[in-house]
C-alpha cells in the first residue's frame, strides 16, 4: 500500500482479495504506536476510534461484518454489498444507498438459532454491538473497568495491547454458560493470540462446538493461521474465520529504526480556546437502558439504545451548528454512536469518534492518518488512572462537539477533558448516561410505605419479612454493653393512648403554620445559596422524609418546580449508605443534591454526616463535581449548620411519632447478616398500622399553610440572608456540660432538643428529662410521653433547648 509510514519503515501489504471490490487498503492506514510491544498501528478507516467518521460507515462496516457470519452460518445475503463498502471508503460510492442496502439485508436475514457474540475492549465494543445486532443475538463485551457490585467470570490477557487485562462482568452469569455458537469481535485480527486465550477461557467454562473469529481485517501469517488450527484440535471444537479483508503486513526487522527520528507533536491541542466556547450538560438518557454491553446486551436493549439516543438528539437538536463531532469515551461506543446517526439531518454534518488508551505518534505530515491530539488524565473512578488521548480533532472547524460519557466519568478529571476540547468547537455539550449496573432499585408506595410514588423513592431494601424488633430495655443494655450496634435491630414500635393521639392533632393545629413557614424559608434558602432551581432533595430517612416531601411540595407551589425526592441512609458510627450514594451519583449531577434532615440535636449526626460524604466523594474522585455536604434542616436548635428554617427549638409533629407519621417506615437497619455489600441499608414497612397513619394528614394540613404563610416566608428569608448562619455548634458544648454535670459515661446518652428527647420516650431506655422552664408550655407531648414512661422531669434554667433527654446509663456504655 502507498502510505507515509509504509514508505518510511518500508513496510507493505499483501492483500488476499477476500471480497470482491473491497481492498486491505480500503479499510485501513498505518500510523506509529508509542507502545515497546508493536511499533505500528492500524489505523481503521471505519471503527472510529482514531478517525472521525461519518456514523453511518461505521454501522455499515459492523453490519456489513455480522452478515459475513451469518453468510458463514447459512444465512446468505446480497454479494455486492462489499464492493459498494469499498466505492464508499474510496470516495465513489453512495453512502446513503449503501446504509440503506445494508439495513435492508440486515431485516431481510433468515434465522439462525441461539448464539452470542463476543467484543472487545475498547477498541471493538459498538462493532461487537453492531455483529450481534446483524445476527439478532445478545451480545457482551469485555472491559478494563472493577464495577461495584460485579465479580469477574472469566479474565484474560491482550499481549500487544496498552493496557492488556481484560475483564468479564455479566450481570447473569448463564450467558456465558450456554453450549451454542460464540462470535468474538475485534478490529483487526493480527495474530489471534488474544482470540484464542478468550476460547480457551470460554471452553473451560462450557465446551462448545464451534467458535466464530469476526474481525475487519485478518492480517495473520501463515504460523498464526496454524496455531489456531492447533487450538482447535486441541480442544476438539471448530474455529472460523471472518473477515472483510484479509492479508498480510510485512514489517521488515528495521523499520522501528527507520521511523525513530519522527518525533511526536505534543498532545495539547491548538493554542488557545476558540473565543465563545460554551458548555452544557444533558442528562436526559432514562434510567435503566443500558448504555453498553459490558453486563451483557439483548436485542431489546438494542431496541432501547435507538429510542434513547433519539431523545437525546430531540434535546440537543436545536442547539446545534452545521458541524458536529459526537465524541465517546473508550468502551462507551455504541450508545455515542446511535446518538450521532441520530442527530444526522438535512444541513448537518455529523462524524463520529471516541477517546482512547492508546498513545499514538502525532505527525503534521501529509498522508500520515494521525495529524492531531490532545492528552488528558483518566477521568474514570471504576478504571485504573493514567493518560487518555483523542485524535484528529482539528480534522474540521466543529461548529459543536457532543461529548459522550457515563456517570462514572463525571469526575474531577472530566473538567480537564473539556478544557482540552474547548479549542476546537464553538459549543462543547456533555452527554452523561446513567450508569444503572450493579445498583439495586429504589422503593416507593404503596409497596413500600404510604407516601405517594411521586413524592419519594426510597434507596433501602424491604425488611419487612425480618424480625427485628427486640424489646427495649434488652436492646439498650445490649447496645451499651457494645454488644450490638443500635442499626442492627429495631424497638418496638410505640402505638400511642387516646390522649397522645389527640395531643398530637392539638398541636399539628398549633404549630402547622410554623412549620410552614420554616419550611418555605430553608426551600428558598437553599435555592437563594446553591444558585440554582434544579434540585434533587436527599433526605436522611426517616426523620428528614417528611421535611422532604414538604420541601418538595413548596417548590411544586411556590414555583412549579417538579424537584425529585430520595430517601437514604445513614448510621452513626457506621456513616453514610454508598451505595444510595453511588446510586445517586449514577442518576444526577451529584452537584444538584440537597441533603435534608429534621432537625438538629447536638450535631453527632452533622459531624458524622459531613466527613461520610467527604469520604464517597473521595471514592468516587469527584472533586469539585462531587455532593456538597451541607445539610439543610426545618430546625437548627444546635446551630450545627447554615442552612435552617428556624432554631427555634419546637415541636416538630414528624418527632411526636414513629413510622405512623413518617410513611409507615421504621428507622433504618445496618445488619450484617441482612445487608450484603453492594445493597441498600433496610428498613420495614409497617403497612399493619395503616389505620393508625397520619403522614398524609400532616403533610396536607403544612401544605395548606403555603400560601397564608407566604409573606412570612419572604420575610424570614430577608432576615436570614442578612444574618450570620455560621455554626456555633452551641448544642455540643451544652451535651458535653451536662455529660460531666450528670456523671454520664457518654456524650451519646445525651439528647438534646424536642425532636430527640421525643425519640429518647419513644425509642430508647429513658433516665431523665431536663426542661427550661420558660419552655414548658409548649412540652406537653413530653410531659405525657415522660408520666407514660414513670421518667421523671427536672427544669434545668439556662437550656439553650426546649428540652434534653437522657438515656438510663449501663455498666458498659457503647451507645
Amino acid at each position: 500500500m502507498t502510505s507515509y509510514v509504509g514508505e518510511r519503515a518500508g513496510i507493505t501489504v499483501a492483500d488476499a482479495g477476500l471480497l470482491p471490490g473491497l481492498a486491505l487498503e480500503d479499510l485501513f492506514d498505518l500510523a506509529l504506536r508509542i507502545n515497546p510491544r508493536r511499533a505500528h498501528l492500524l489505523v481503521s478507516t471505519v471503527l472510529a476510534k482514531h478517525v472521525p467518521t461519518d456514523p453511518r460507515i461505521v454501522r455499515g462496516g459492523g453490519l456489513l461484518l455480522g452478515l459475513q457470519v451469518a453468510d458463514l452460518l447459512g444465512a446468505a445475503h446480497r454479494s455486492d454489498l462489499p464492493a459498494a463498502l469499498g466505492a464508499v471508503l474510496r470516495g465513489g460510492g453512495d453512502l446513503q444507498a449503501f446504509a440503506d442496502q445494508v439495513a435492508g439485508a440486515v431485516a431481510d436475514r433468515d434465522d439462525l438459532g441461539d448464539g452470542l457474540v463476543f467484543g472487545y475492549a475498547e477498541t471493538a465494543t459498538a462493532l461487537g454491538h453492531l455483529v450481534a445486532h446483524a445476527l439478532r443475538w445478545p451480545s457482551i463485551h469485555s472491559t478494563r473497568r472493577r464495577v461495584p457490585g460485579f465479580a469477574p467470570a472469566l479474565g484474560f490477557d491482550e499481549a500487544h495491547s496498552h493496557a492488556t487485562e481484560h475483564l468479564v462482568l455479566p450481570s447473569d452469569p448463564a450467558l456465558l454458560r450456554t453450549s451454542c455458537p460464540v462470535v468474538l469481535v475485534d478490529d483487526e485480527l493480527s495474530t489471534g493470540r488474544t482470540a484464542l486465550n478468550t476460547i480457551r477461557a470460554l471452553h473451560r467454562l462450557v465446551p462448545r462446538e464451534r467458535y466464530v473469529i469476526a474481525a475487519l481485517i485478518d492480517v495473520r501469517t501463515e504460523a498464526d493461521r496454524q496455531a489456531l488450527a492447533a487450538v482447535a484440535a486441541e480442544l476438539g471444537t471448530r474455529i472460523d474465520v471472518v473477515a472483510l479483508a484479509s492479508g498480510e503486513v510485512l514489517v521488515p526487522e528495521e523499520a522501528a529504526a527507520r521511523v525513530a527520528d519522527l518525533v511526536s507533536l505534543p498532545l495539547t491541542g491548538v493554542a488557545g480556546p476558540r473565543s465563545g466556547t460554551d458548555r452544557t450538560e444533558h442528562r436526559e438518557w432514562p434510567w435503566r437502558v443500558l448504555e453498553t454491553g459490558r453486563h451483557g446486551f439483548t436485542p431489546a436493549d438494542d431496541d432501547a439504545i435507538a429510542e434513547a439516543a433519539r431523545g437525546v438528539a430531540d434535546d440537543l437538536g436545536a442547539r446545534l451548528g452545521d458541524e458536529v463531532l459526537v465524541l465517546g469515551t473508550e468502551e462507551l461506543m455504541y450508545a455515542p454512536l446511535a446518538i450521532s446517526e441520530a442527530l444526522l439531518g438535512p444541513g448537518r454534518r455529523v462524524r463520529f469518534s471516541t477517546t482512547t488508551r492508546s498513545p499514538v505518534r502525532v505527525l503534521e505530515v501529509a498522508g500520515y492518518p494521525i495529524r492531531s491530539g490532545i492528552g488528558f488524565e483518566a477521568h474514570d473512578n471504576q478504571a485504573d488512572a493514567g493518560p487518555r488521548f483523542a485524535y484528529n480533532l482539528a480534522v474540521a472547524s466543529w461548529s459543536d462537539l457532543v461529548l459522550v460519557v457515563d456517570s462514572p466519568m463525571c469526575t474531577a478529571g472530566l473538567d480537564d477533558l473539556l478544557s482540552a476540547l474547548a479549542p476546537y468547537a464553538a459549543q462543547v455539550h456533555v452527554v452523561v448516561l446513567p450508569s444503572a449496573a450493579g445498583l439495586p432499585e429504589g422503593l416507593t408506595g404503596p409497596r413500600f410505605g404510604s407516601y405517594a410514588a411521586h413524592e419519594v423513592t426510597w434507596l433501602l431494601q424491604d425488611l419487612s419479612h425480618v424480625r427485628l424488633e427486640a424489646a427495649t430495655e434488652v436492646r439498650e443494655r445490649a447496645i451499651q454493653a457494645g454488644e450490638a450496634h443500635y442499626a442492627e435491630s429495631l424497638p418496638v414500635e410505640y402505638r400511642p393512648e387516646a390522649s397522645y393521639q389527640r395531643l398530637f392533632h392539638e398541636q399539628l393545629d398549633d404549630v402547622a403554620a410554623r412549620v410552614a413557614t420554616a419550611v418555605g424559608a430553608v426551600t428558598e434558602l437553599a435555592m437563594l445559596t446553591r444558585r440554582r432551581s434544579d434540585l434533587v432533595l436527599v433526605s436522611l430517612a426517616r426523620a428528614g422524609t417528611p421535611i422532604g416531601v414538604l420541601m418538595q411540595r413548596w417548590a411544586r407551589h411556590r414555583h412549579g418546580l417538579d424537584w425529585p425526592h430520595y430517601a437514604i441512609s445513614i448510621v452513626r458510627e457506621r456513616g453514610i449508605d454508598v451505595t444510595a450514594m453511588r446510586y445517586l451519583a449514577a442518576r444526577h449531577d451529584p452537584r444538584r443534591v440537597l441533603f435534608v434532615d429534621g432537625w438538629t440535636g447536638k450535631g453527632a449526626i452533622t459531624r458524622e454526616f459531613t466527613e461520610a460524604v467527604a469520604a464517597v466523594n473521595a471514592e468516587l474522585r469527584l472533586g469539585a463535581r462531587g455532593f456538597d455536604s451541607e445539610l439543610a434542616v426545618l430546625a437548627d436548635p444546635g446551630e450545627c449548620v447554615s442552612l435552617f428554617g428556624t432554631r427555634d427549638d419546637f415541636l416538630i409533629p414528624s418527632a411526636c411519632l414513629n413510622s405512623t407519621v413518617s410513611g409507615l417506615v421504621s428507622r433504618t437497619v445496618l445488619n450484617a447478616d441482612l445487608i450484603g455489600p453492594g445493597e441498600f441499608h433496610g428498613a420495614k414497612f409497617y403497612a399493619e398500622l395503616a389505620e393508625e397513619d397520619v403522614s398524609g394528614l400532616y403533610l396536607d394540613r403544612v401544605t395548606g399553610e403555603f400560601d397564608a404563610v407566604a409573606g412570612a416566608v419572604d420575610r424570614r428569608l430577608a432576615e436570614l440572608s442578612a444574618a450570620d448562619r455560621a455554626p456555633t455548634w452551641v448544642g455540643w458544648q451544652a451535651a458535653d456540660r451536662l455529660r460531666t454535670t450528670y456523671d454520664l459515661p457518654s456524650v451519646n446518652l445525651v439528647k438534646p432538643g424536642v425532636g430527640e428527647t421525643t425519640r429518647v420516650l419513644l425509642r430508647r431506655v429513658p433516665w431523665k428529662v431536663l426542661v427550661n422552664p420558660e419552655r414548658r408550655a409548649d412540652l406537653r407531648h413530653v410531659e405525657l410521653l415522660a408520666a407514660d414512661r414513670g421518667v421523671p422531669v427536672i427544669e434545668e434554667p439556662g437550656l439553650p433547648y426546649s428540652c434534653i433527654g437522657l438515656i438510663r446509663p449501663s455498666e458498659k456504655d457503647g451507645s
